[in-house]
């Protein structure tokens, strides 16, 4: 096992990675920017480095100075958390060539699974069902050709997108026209990288999303389906497991067909597949993401086990010492996030406390909410017997949950969790155009 690890990362996840550390007797190093001098994740963990300046670009995303920063401190491995570096196969390779284990999947797999369309093609080997779609685009004629083939209306995806960014939703040629040259320059701006295809718009339909752990001899297990649809602009807000839509036969046939997936393509660490879950009862991958996911606690408190640790043992290769028989499916779990909608110092802050339910954050008060990186400032989690009582819990949580110094989306939250589209599980990926 490490005997120190460096965490790659700042804000609530740092500060999860930095916990299971602290249980499993692993000594713990933060990064931080010249912004990030007072947070949490500094001061919690053993030892902390500063990597540059308040921009991502300077800090978080440089590669070299988090790999001198691990040398300098001596730590035998590197967490980078989810976002900033996380699925960079440049920066994975860059610890392999320095020494230091990467906690993830390695830099060729990474490579070979981040391409989204040479994805599908891995995926459909392993026999999950595909959206129908194309190659790299060659050009905007290209595309129309594409189009014209697939049948508007389309998405127009970046090959290395995420979060949302360089994906487009097209209606028309004169759509294509007028949004290509955007979603290709926001993906080169966003990924370095501007290559772009093309998906058949399969809607309505439910976003679902299978997680996985496997290790390096040949052991995997998947989690119940995290139903990940409530979200605006292609951003999550609220996750639930397992979704209220899947039956019983379905969730066992798509854990299992998810796992031998995972198997078959040679998967170690953490990762997530991908569905659209389509009218016609069909789960058609959209792509793997191989990394650990914001939305991790809610597989976490469906299924009683701890995918951070099991992170670090794998890559300290430690076996899986469980099956998908020992994966707990029952009961519900639901995620609320919880945005900034401005910048400021909080004030004061209020976390609940209860029989299964937590909050993962980085807050407390005096924390400075800067404009510099992602406005999630934490996870609401609650976990109960059934999805009402679920529901009702979360409502009750949020209420009780109070963050003064900046505006924030928990009203929002409340809205969505009374909606009837929400509270009867039939909601889809359009359900928030209809909520403000």
């Amino acid at each position: 096992m490490f005997s120190k690890i460096l965490i790659a990362n700042r804000g609530e996840i740092a500060i999860r990675i930095i916990r299971a550390l602290s249980e499993m007797g692993i000594r713990s190093v933060a990064v931080y920017s010249e912004a990030d001098r007072n947070s949490l994740h500094r001061f919690m963990a053993d030892e902390s480095v500063c990597i540059g300046p308040g921009e991502a670009g300077e800090s978080y995303l440089r590669a070299d100075r988090i790999i001198s920063a691990a040398l300098l401190t001596g730590a035998k491995a590197i967490h980078p958390g989810y976002g900033f570096l996380s699925e960079n196969a440049e920066f994975a390779s860059l610890c392999e060539e320095n020494g230091i284990a990467f906690i993830g999947p390695s830099s060729e797999l990474m490579k070979r699974l981040s391409d989204k369309t040479r994805m599908k093609e891995i995926a459909k080997e392993a026999g999950l069902d595909t959206i129908p779609g194309t190659g790299i685009l060659s050009s905007l004629e290209d595309a129309k050709k594409k189009a014209a083939e697939i049948g508007y209306p389309v998405m127009l995806k970046a090959r290395s997108g995420g979060g949302g960014r360089g994906i487009r939703l097209i209606e028309s040629d004169e759509d294509l026209e007028k949004l290509y040259p955007i979603a290709k320059g926001e993906a080169e701006q966003s990924f370095s990288d501007g290559a772009l295809y093309i998906e058949k718009y399969i809607m309505p339909a439910s976003h679902i999303e299978v997680q996985v752990l496997a290790d390096e001899f040949g052991n995997a297990v998947s989690f119940a389906e995290r139903d990940c649809s409530m979200q605006r602009n292609h951003q999550k807000l609220i996750e639930e497991s397992p979704s209220a839509k899947v039956t019983e036969e379905e969730r066992a046939e798509l854990m299992e067909k998810a796992r031998k997936a995972t198997i078959s393509m040679g998967y170690r660490n953490a990762g997530t597949l991908e569905f659209l879950f389509s009218n016609d009862r069909k789960f058609y991958f959209m792509e793997m993401n191989v990394r650990l996911q914001v939305e991790h606690p809610v597989s976490e408190i469906l299924s009683s086990i701890d995918i951070v640790k099991w992170q670090i043992r794998i890559a300290a290769g430690i076996p899986l010492s469980f099956t998908n028989s020992d994966v707990r499916t029952k009961g519900a779990a639901i995620e609320c996030r919880i945005n900034a909608r401005s910048t400021g110092v909080i004030e004061e802050i209020h976390i609940p406390g209860g029989p299964f339910v937590r909050f993962d954050t980085y807050l407390e008060k005096g924390s400075v909410i800067t404009p510099y990186y992602d406005s999630l400032l934490g996870k609401l989690i609650v976990y109960a017997q059934n999805r009402d009582e679920a529901i009702r819990k979360m409502r009750a949580y949020l209420c009780e949950l109070q963050i003064v110094g900046v505006e924030t989306n928990i009203e929002q939250q409340l809205r969505i969790l009374k909606e009837p589209s929400f509270v009867s599980g039939t909601y889809d990926t359009t359900s928030m155009e209809a909520i403000r």
